[in-house]
Order: C-alpha cells, then sequence, then structure tokens
C-alpha cells in the first residue's frame, strides 16, 4: 500500500535571536568562566548560521535555572510551537482535526505527561479516540525516524490518518555551569523548531508525494558520540568533535545498506534530504557521498536561517524542497544520538 504526504508546515518560536547578539550574550556570560571561551568565539561566525529563534527572551538566559524552571519553559514553549506547526500541516492537507486517527508526537528536549498532543486536544479539536504515540529520545534523527514510524502507523492502518509533530527547544538547555566545549558548540548551533506532516494511503489530489518504508543504521559502541547527560541542573548536550570525521569515513556506508534494505541504489536517488546538523557536518555529507559542493543548498539555507533546531530540521528541509518544485526520487536522512542514521525513500511527483 502507497503513503503520501498530504502536508508538511513549520513553525517558529516568537524570539528572534542574531548570531551577533547570541555572541554578544555568550560572551558576556560564558567568558568570565571559561578561560577558552575567546579561542572559540570565530565558531560563531564559521557556523554558517545567521539566526535562530528561541521561546524564551534573551535576557531569560542571564539567570541560572534548574530543571523545574526549564521544563516548565518547554511545556509551554513546546505546546505552543505544536499547536501552531500542527494546524499548519492539517490547513495543507484540507484535513479537519476530528479527522486525525493517530497522532505521533516526538520531542527530546523536555518531559511532559500529559504529552503534548494531550494537552491541545480539546482546544484544536482532535476526537476522544484519536490514537496518541509520544516518542522520546530520538534527537537529532527524529525527523526522519518519526516520519518512518509515522508512515509505517499509516500503512498497517489504510484509510486513517496520521498527524506527525516534531517538537524541540533546545535552546532552554543553554548551560552556564559546565564549561564544556559541547556546550560552546551547543551554543553556537541550536535552536527551537517545530514541524507537523499529515500523511495516509488516501490518494491526493494534484502533486503525489509517496512515502517508502525508512530504515535504520546504528554503529556498535557509540553511545557517547551525541546525546544527553542528565544531572540536577538539566540536560546538557553531548557532542562529540569526531562527528564530521565520523560522517567522512562512515556514512556511505550506512547509506548503501539502507538503500539496499529499501531496493534502491545511489543511482536511483535525485536528491538528499539531509538533517543540517551543522555547517561542517553539511560539507562532509557532500564528501562522503561524492556530490558536488553546493548540492546541499536548501541544507545550508535552513542552518542559515533557523540553526540546528534537532529532529525538525530536517523536515524544514523537506519543507523548502518542495516548495522549491523539485522532483524525482529522494531519500531523507540524519543522524542521532545512537550513534544512528535514520533514512527514508520519498518520491515526488510533477505537479499537475
Amino acid at each position: 500500500m502507497s503513503v503520501y504526504l498530504h502536508g508538511v508546515a513549520t513553525a517558529l518560536p516568537p524570539h528572534e535571536m542574531p548570531q551577533d547578539l547570541v555572541r554578544s550574550k555568550a560572551h558576556e556570560i560564558l567568558g568570565p568562566k571559561y578561560p577558552q571561551f575567546q579561542r572559540l568565539l570565530t565558531t560563531f561566525a564559521s557556523a554558517g548560521i545567521e539566526r535562530r529563534w528561541s521561546v524564551m527572551p534573551i535576557d531569560w538566559f542571564d539567570a541560572p535555572h534548574g530543571w523545574h524552571d526549564r521544563n516548565a519553559a518547554y511545556i509551554d514553549g513546546a505546546t505552543a510551537l505544536f499547536r501552531t506547526a500542527a494546524q499548519g500541516a492539517l490547513d495543507q492537507s484540507g484535513w479537519r482535526a476530528d479527522q486525525v486517527d493517530c497522532i505521533v508526537t516526538l520531542s527530546s528536549t523536555g518531559i511532559a505527561t500529559p504529552t503534548l498532543e494531550a494537552r491541545v486536544m480539546v482546544e484544536m479539536g482532535f476526537r476522544p479516540d484519536v490514537r496518541r504515540v509520544p516518542v522520546f529520545g530520538l534527537g537529532c534523527a527524529g525527523g526522519v525516524s518519526g516520519l518512518s514510524l509515522a508512515q509505517a502507523l499509516a500503512t498497517a492502518a489504510p484509510g486513517e490518518r496520521v498527524l506527525l509533530v516534531v517538537v524541540e527547544t533546545c535552546t532552554l538547555w543553554f548551560r552556564a555551569d559546565r564549561l564544556q566545549k559541547a556546550d560552546i558548540i551547543a551554543t553556537v548551533l541550536f535552536g527551537d523548531g517545530a514541524a507537523a506532516v499529515c500523511l495516509s494511503g488516501i490518494e491526493p489530489v494534484g502533486r503525489k508525494v509517496t512515502l517508502g518504508a525508512g530504515t535504520q543504521v546504528t554503529w556498535p559502541d557509540t553511545l557517547d558520540i551525541m546525546g544527553w547527560d542528565v544531572d540536577d541542573v538539566g540536560l546538557g548536550v553531548v557532542f562529540d568533535r569526531s562527528i564530521p570525521a565520523f560522517v567522512t569515513e562512515r556514512f556511505a556506508d550506512a547509506v548503501d545498506t539502507a538503500l539496499s534494505a529499501t531496493g534502491y541504489s545511489r543511482a536511483d536517488i535525485d536528491r538528499f534530504v539531509c538533517h543540517p546538523g551543522g555547517a561542517k557536518v553539511i560539507t562532509a555529507i557532500e564528501g562522503a557521498m561524492g556530490l558536488p559542493a553546493g548540492t546541499l543548498d536548501d541544507e545550508r539555507e535552513v542552518l542559515r536561517g533557523a540553526g540546528n533546531m534537532s529532529a525538525p530540521t530536517v523536515l524544514f528541509v523537506l519543507e523548502r524542497v518542495l516548495k522549491g518544485g523539485a522532483t524525482g526520487q529522494m531519500m531523507a536522512a540524519a543522524l542521532g544520538p545512537g550513534f544512528t542514521a535514520a533514512f527514508l525513500p520519498l518520491h515526488v511527483g510533477a505537479t499537475k
């Protein structure tokens, strides 16, 4: 059975943070505490990011915050982002909220119980019997892994409508207490955002975006490459400096494994749709795959305009690729904690 993408929408929080403003604030807070900070200032300029967005204003970061404050801000900010992204995808699809049969909610930057979709059910008009599938812990791979899960659920229930919503509020976990290089790099890279996708086995009118079955490759003995450290203050990023080199050495083999599992070869793929983890990671992916420099232009534009938002970022790229009118066989790809590469094939037909 074929599964089709009916709509994709993205959302950004209200507080815009130009990179030079973030750099100035980080220098103010971290400079006196971190002896190597001055040497790392150049990374703000070389990251390929002009602006990011946050659920909280920049002055919020002046004061120390513990678990309670951070998670309360997550619940408020992520709920608002969920609502905006989900409604955008529903509107694009021509769906009412009460037509949705299953909601997949994916987030790794806070804890909400009841989960986000439960908090908006009455307000948005979802049915009381809608199935809720909250997923935690997939990190930057979550956009593709979540899309794969939603595709599998739609395949298993022909005729049902599935809504995927991916929400992350990375900025809330800014740390001024640990003074590790990974925390500085996180300050350089990460922003907040959300994306939502409507999909079902119901064939749409007009351009058809058909989703294949997703797959994953998880490398052994790589748990320390990416993830969260959890302590009394909150979540602390694990972001190993070896990631670009790891991509250069290992990503192509993972792509070939995923392609083989889904019945494709590299020659079949007209466009890779990748999670832009950072400027160096984008360049490493192009190099590993033998792609001409600049091929992943939409990835760089998303990174430039919104930073690395973790899981939803690849869906921002997908939205941009579709709006740009690209067609043909594509493969979505993202890397995340595990250390895992997630892949999903999709075919975009021509607009009629």
